[in-house]
């Protein structure tokens, strides 16, 4: 709307002007080399209008011309460069879905066309350790970090690739170079951390930690516990070495870092050891109400030197009760007690964790059994048990566990990485209650044996028909009345004679006639011999030969006659 109105504005003006001019009289006159010219003011304005337009069009005509070249020139630079950028995200796609030949078909094509590009060198490298040539890998990495805009990111790849080399001594290097160029840097900062603290170097981590928050890297609060992990680490090393520097340092740390548990556990022993026990047992009580952990119920119920194993059991008992329904408090609780035979109290302790046991549960429940009843059927049931059950919570930080608290994590470098949790590989897939076998059941349900003095006789269950089972080598002896007896062994029938032995023959008649046993044996089975009694059956006696009398009749002659 107000250009409309000013263009408007504009063509009035030059319409009076124009006006104006025509009404003037007079003439302008124009001499040269003797010739004169008479115009009209209107006709010279006209005239020296359309000059200066004509002029104006010829310069730009010149300056179009004189400035060609560069145009050309410019026009094919943006279109190399166009295609070398179109190669440099064709080939970022290719590496990000794994296709190498492509990515190093579009790297060979931006290199000729976009060089000078710092995304070059980037799909570059990238192309190269896709195709796994770590040497061409280091040189793009390493032109990268001569420019001082991709010095940070050429750092940074050559770090990675000293990693994979396990070349520690570069990595370190190339961390620390890094960590001067931009102090703000986090994976510089978090790898020289790690290599300091790998090395034991607390004074140089602590260092380190505070460039982190004067940098902004890290918050306060985030500080503070970092600060106490480095310190606790410091005591613990100084803890055999110099007693007094350890116990200013580890104080320091658990004023930084109250519910770190290493920290309170050697906080608690210094003061104990100094008859604070009333601040030793705050200390430990802090920590246990954050994270329950069997090293504070240790440090607790030994926090005051020469008690008996009933005053640790009290004193457990008042910890146990600051986190009810805790694992650990009842784990603690069963240890006092069995130090201090009160088995019952063991027993109440674990009974909320017998149905689905972890480890340290069953070994406890078989070393109660063992303890208390001298029942090693029981104790090894548990002893089974423990094999098959859950796993405790240990010291793990990323799928490393290891037996003792570490500051920092030895995969990863991360310092206050360790966490006292159940190891992710022994996580149940189900609903994590481990079935007991059908022997533990029978050997957890039998009575607790006992000895009997000698001389006492022993109460034997009388055994009913259904409970007793033939033996093969069990002696013949009077048959029960409650057992049927089995039917002796069948014969196999044996082949009728050629020839009919005659009643009359003296040799048959004096024949003795087979034993009969006087009790039927039990049967046995085939490759079972069985007890000798001395008396052969008929089956096992040796058979006399026929007599060699005189056979009469029609079958006499034929055995004659084949004879």
């Amino acid at each position: 709307m107000y250009r409309i109105i000013l263009f408007l504005l504009l063509i009035a003006l030059a319409a009076a002007g124009a006006a104006w001019v025509a009404d003037q009289p007079g003439e302008v006159l124009f001499s040269w080399d003797g010739g004169r010219a008479h115009v009209t003011p209107l006709e010279f304005v006209v005239g020296f209008a359309i000059a200066v337009v004509a002029a104006m069009m010829a310069w730009s005509i010149l300056r179009a011309l004189w400035r060609l070249p560069e145009k050309i020139r410019k026009s094919r630079h943006e279109r190399r460069h166009a295609r070398g950028r179109h190669a440099i995200t064709q080939g970022l796609l290719a590496i990000g879905h794994g296709d190498s030949s492509a990515a190093r078909l579009h790297a060979d094509v931006a290199r000729r066309h976009a060089a000078a590009d710092p995304l070059t060198l980037l799909l570059h490298a990238q192309s190269a350790q896709l195709d796994g040539n770590r040497h061409a890998a280091r040189e793009a990495f390493q032109a990268m970090a001569m420019r001082e805009d991709t010095r940070l990111l050429g750092l940074r790849g050559l770090f990675i690739e000293a990693q994979r080399a396990d070349d520690v001594v570069a990595a370190v290097a190339i961390a620390e170079e890094a960590l001067k160029t931009s102090p703000s840097s986090t994976w510089a900062s978090q790898a020289v951390l790690g290599f300091r603290c790998a090395k034991a170097d607390w004074t140089g981590a602590l260092a380190i930690l505070d460039n982190n928050l004067s940098s902004g890297l890290i918050d306060k609060e985030t500080y503070r516990r970092q600060r106490g992990v480095l310190l606790t680490a410091r005591a613990l090393e100084l803890e055999t070495v110099d007693r007094d520097q350890s116990r200013d340092v580890v104080m320091e740390a658990i004023k930084l870092a109250p519910t770190l548990v290493p920290a309170a556990v050697l906080a608690a022993k210094f003061q104990s050891e100094a008859h604070q026990i009333r601040r030793a047992m705050r200390l430990v009580e802090a920590a246990w109400l954050a994270q329950p952990h069997p090293d504070l119920a240790d440090a607790y119920a030994h926090v005051k030197l020469g008690d008996s194993a009933r005053q640790r059991l009290v004193r457990i008992e008042t910890l146990a009760a600051k986190a009810p329904g805790h694992i650990e408090g009842a784990l603690a609780v069963a240890r006092a007690a069995i130090d201090a035979t009160e088995f019952g109290k063991a027993r109440e302790a674990l009974g909320t964790f017998i149905e689905a046991p972890t480890q340290r549960v069953a070994m406890l429940m078989a070393e109660i059994e063992r303890t208390e009843h001298g029942d090693s059927g029981k104790a090894r049931a548990w002893t089974l048990r423990a094999v098959r059950a859950l796993h405790d919570p240990v010291w793990t930080a990323d799928g490393y566990v290891s037996e003792r608290w570490r500051p920092v994590s030895p995969v990863s470098g991360r310092l206050d990485a360790f966490q006292w949790q159940m190891p992710l590989s022994a996580l149940p897939s189900g609903n994590g209650v481990v079935e007991p076998s059908a022997f533990e059941q029978a050997m957890l349900a039998a009575a607790p044996q006992r000895a009997v003095p000698a001389g006492h006789p022993v109460d034997t269950p009388p055994l009913m028909a259904q409970d007793l089972v033939a033996q093969d080598n069990a002696p013949t002896g009077p048959p029960l009345a409650d057992i049927a007896p089995s039917p002796p062994a069948a014969a196999p029938p044996a082949a009728p004679p050629l020839f009919r032995a005659r009643a009359e023959l003296p040799a048959a008649a004096e024949k003795p006639a087979p034993a009969i046993p006087a009790v039927i044996p039990i049967v046995r089975a085939p490759d079972d011999p069985g007890v000798d009694d001395g008396t052969d059956g008929d089956e096992f006696a040796v058979s006399r030969p026929p007599s060699r009398g005189q056979t009469g009749g029609w079958l006499g002659f034929l055995s004659r006659m084949r004879s």
